[in-house]
């Protein structure tokens, strides 16, 4: 034990010599948490729209004042007709045009199907479908109210069933996109910070030739190893509950859950991170190969965890694959801690397998460990 310390003092001076490393660990995640947070975000507003309005009639005029007013829609401009709606794709000029044909008030008034087209700048399919929601969510608002209006000036009564629809959101009231999103950003950054040190803390000694030093002492190869992984382990319990504070304080993200838990299984996380990285610094021979390597082990990761995309919508061999990323568990984690306040009762085998994931890379990493050069 006498001798880890030793190495774990060794490391946090080596690391922490160069001030510069002080804001690479703790204070670069926190502006990442920033940048992250505030450019994944899935809520679409003030969308760029172009009005093709042939019918120029009152009730047309009314629609495109709703959809303006709504706060989505930012009216960028008018065309005659459909021949414009290429040039202005083109020149970004909108992203969503809405084309109002003749007769659609007289259709309305008659309490017909009044035609309505959108044209949506399908580049962005992710885009696409949102705006295409939030248009229909707001033309049928406006068919809501004018169907209103309509039988409030008939002179007889018209009784018509009317279902009461109640919508209760559990755990994210205001649908938020990052009270979703900002969980899955510290996972992120909590993976590439904790794999990429912890890869580079071997080959960093062969590179400076520390290792020549190591190898003369009477450390052994699992005293090294540990002496590698404990400071750093220390490093991304930091990191954990700096960046949580931030998320709370910054984006305003609940935190429903028990932050002992938290801890505890973000150690288990970072079993994961920290054997791979150890596993990582095992196979390469300089810090160039560490940090390539490592890239190839955290873009998969990132892809396949369901951070971006969710793992129902991939391909069947996708999902089955998706069960060998750890970091696809330690998501779920996060995101049933903050936002449910879920405890181990229901996390027990997301934990049960980080902690598999975890032991297995570690015994792995270690097997193939050894204090030589070469």
């Amino acid at each position: 034990m006498n001798r880890i310390i030793h190495i774990v003092k060794k490391e946090y001076i080596q690391t922490f010599k160069d001030k510069r490393m002080i804001m690479l660990i703790f204070v670069a995640p926190v502006i990442q948490l920033i940048l992250l947070g505030y450019a994944v975000n899935m809520d679409i507003k003030h969308i760029s729209t172009a009005i093709i309005d042939r019918d120029k009639t009152f009730e047309s005029r009314d629609l495109i004042k709703d959809l303006s007013s709504s706060g989505y829609f930012d009216i960028t401009g008018y065309y005659e007709n459909e021949q414009n709606v290429h040039s202005v794709f083109q020149k970004e000029k909108a992203e969503v045009v809405i084309s109002i044909p003749p007769g659609f008030a007289r259709k309305l008034k008659r309490m017909e199907k009044a035609p309505l087209q959108f044209l949506v700048d399908g580049s962005d399919s992710n885009f696409a479908t949102i705006a295409s929601n939030t248009i229909a969510q707001a033309v049928r608002k406006y068919a809501d109210k004018y169907s209103r209006k309509m039988l409030e000036r008939a002179k007889y009564s018209v009784k018509i069933p009317k279902i009461n629809v109640e919508v209760r959101v559990w755990y994210n009231p205001e649908i938020k996109s990052s009270n979703y999103m900002v969980p899955g950003v510290i996972c992120m950054i909590l993976l590439v910070v904790t794999t990429m040190l912890t890869s580079m803390a071997i080959t960093r000694e062969r590179e400076i030739g520390t290792m020549e030093q190591l190898m003369v002492t009477p450390i052994k190869p699992i005293e090294l190893m540990l002496g590698k992984l404990i400071p750093f382990a220390i490093v991304g319990l930091c990191d954990v509950g700096l960046i949580v504070a931030a998320a709370v304080a910054i984006f305003g993200v609940p935190f429903n859950g028990n932050i002992f838990l938290l801890f505890f299984l973000s150690g288990l996380f970072l079993l994961t991170t920290l054997g791979m990285g150890l596993f990582i610094s095992t196979i390469s021979h300089t810090q160039q190969q560490a940090m390539m390597s490592t890239f190839m082990f955290i873009m998969p990761s990132i892809i396949l965890s369901g951070f971006f995309f969710p793992v129902a919508n991939m391909p069947k061999l996708a999902q089955y694959v998706t069960y060998l990323i750890p970091l696809r568990y330690f998501l779920n984690i996060l995101r049933s801690i903050f936002l449910k306040g879920s405890g181990l009762d229901v996390l027990w085998p997301d934990a049960l397998a980080l902690l598999v994931f975890g032991v297995g890379i570690i015994l792995l990493s270690a097997m193939r460990f050894k204090k030589k050069l070469g």
